[in-house]
């Protein structure tokens, strides 16, 4: 048997049971509005409603509801129609206009239909999300009094979708406010790179690099910059993202080649999360010290198209160091070895050589009768004086010169013979002349004394000669200085 057609009755039902919102409307009044703004002059409908922001009110106004069903009851917390349409002032409010707005201008320009996210709200007071469509009826084109409007309830979705958006504001805050260097790039050419030579059958990447360094190169031009933080462009001196990315090649050369070598090797070994100490350059030359953190991101392991890596700029901590290391072998006062770095010194040089080694032993005369008489800072002066001579003296030479006491100094000469020892001690006392002559007042005046110690002699027996031999020069001197004093 045939099936009987729907009635009107069905239709009803239909209507009423619908699982989405639906409202019948009346639109005349809207075309009769429209109708009077046109023969008021207006075009642009957009630009007079912002202007006369009444008019969206008066365009709600003139829309009359005729039906609702079961599922707008619901949705807005009403008993019956009549409790929601008497309360559609506390359902259409507050952060609608602009929705309303995009409503106006589909209609204004002759859509038969339209949709638009807005905000509306329950009887109850919750704020409701939800997505509006709207539809002239056939045959009622003319008059627009009959329009099946549709709302989907999608709350829960457009808060989920501003909770994202949140948090990919406070996320994009973090990365661009952080007080370290951030960099993301893209290291999937990287990959594929390894991954070709790795199907050639190559085995040993660190010898690979080694016979052909250009790879190493290659790898570090296929790297894509995606995005740096504000940090980035402070730490290596760019005005923009533009100007830095341009200028990479400035940043990463020299001795980044070595630690990029390194990089290439871990990752090879499957080790994505890394972190090393390496040198950069500022744009404007300025070399950095580096503490990098570097790692592929979980979601991208398949492929390295994303990384995030931190810079953190150790250059104070590494002068810092520096410096300390360098107070602890040298003495502070006039930059020479210290006594500290002098055992040391001299015990390698007993267990390695080379041999010969010369021992050169410095005393300073007159230092105790110039303190006594002028006072200390003049002491100093004479000392650092003394560091300025012997420094020059071995800056060519692989010696150590050291002062070792108050006014005793010594220098160390690996692989020299008497010949060499002689020639340092005349260079010496050239200095010590060209000093005397570029400080006139007090003279600077050092008693020295030489030995050489061959393989399988005790240096420390060789060093005591040296010593004996100082004080020897330095009881001539201060005989002459006696003599001196005597003479009428």
């Amino acid at each position: 048997m045939p099936t009987a057609p729907p009635s009107v009755t069905d239709f009803e039902h239909m209507f009423d049971l619908a699982p989405v919102s639906l409202w019948l409307e009346d639109y005349s009044a809207v075309h009769a509005l429209f109708e009077r703004w046109r023969g008021q002059g207006v075009t642009d409908v957009e630009a007079f409603l912002r202007e006369h922001p009444e008019g969206v009110r008066e365009y709600g106004s003139a829309i009359r509801v005729l039906k609702v069903n079961q599922r707008s009851l619901t949705l807005f917390g009403a008993t019956d129609q009549a409790r929601l349409v008497a309360s559609l002032d506390r359902v259409f409010r507050d952060d609608m206009f602009e929705a309303a707005l995009s409503e106006v201008r589909q209609l204004w320009n002759g859509a038969q239909e339209f949709s638009n996210q807005t905000v509306n709200y329950a009887l109850d007071g919750r704020r409701l999300d939800v997505f509006i469509r709207g539809r002239i009826l056939p045959g009622h084109e003319a008059h627009w009094d009959r329009v099946l409007v549709s709302l989907e309830d999608n709350t829960q979705e457009q808060q989920a979708r501003l909770l994202l958006q949140h948090s990919e504001r406070q996320a994009r805050l973090l990365f661009e406010h952080s007080p370290v260097s951030l960099w993301v790039e893209d290291f999937s050419a990287v990959k594929r790179l390894l991954d070709q030579i790795r199907e050639r059958g190559i085995v040993d990447l660190k010898t690979f690099l080694k016979v052909h360094p250009e790879f190493i190169e290659q790898c570090m031009r296929e790297i894509r910059v995606i995005d740096v933080n504000r940090t980035t462009l402070t730490m290596f001196g760019a005005q923009s993202r533009h100007a830095l990315l341009a200028g990479l090649h400035r940043v990463f050369r020299d001795e980044m080649l070595d630690s990029f070598a390194e990089q290439l090797i871990d990752l090879w070994e499957g080790r994505l999360l890394q972190q090393r100490e390496v040198v950069n350059y500022t744009l404007a030359g300025t070399p950095l010290n580096i503490h990098m953190q570097f790692v592929v991101q979980e979601d991208h392991l398949h492929d390295w198209s994303l990384v995030l890596l931190s810079l953190v700029d150790i250059t104070a901590r590494k002068k810092a160091e520096a410096y300390l290391e360098y107070l602890g072998k040298h003495d502070v006062l006039t930059g020479l070895r210290n006594r500290a770095y002098y055992i040391e010194e001299l015990n390698r040089l007993t267990r390695k050589g080379p041999w010969p080694v010369a021992v050169i032993a410095v005393d300073l005369n007159g230092l105790k009768a110039l303190n006594d008489e002028q006072g200390h800072a003049a002491g100093d002066a004479v000392l650092r004086r003394a560091g300025e001579v012997l420094a020059k003296a071995v800056d060519t030479l692989p010696g150590c010169a050291a002062r070792i006491g108050g006014d005793e100094f010594c220098v160390l000469l690996p692989d020299a013979d008497e010949r060499v020892t002689q020639a340092l001690v005349e260079r010496v006392l050239s200095l010590q002349e060209l000093n005397n002559q570029y400080y006139p007042g007090q003279p600077l005046s050092l008693a020295m004394g030489t030995a050489v110690a061959r393989e399988g002699e005790s240096l420390e027996a060789v060093v005591h000669r040296a010593d004996q031999a100082m004080y020897t020069s330095k009881a001539r001197y201060y005989e002459a200085q006696e003599t001196n004093r005597r003479r009428p």
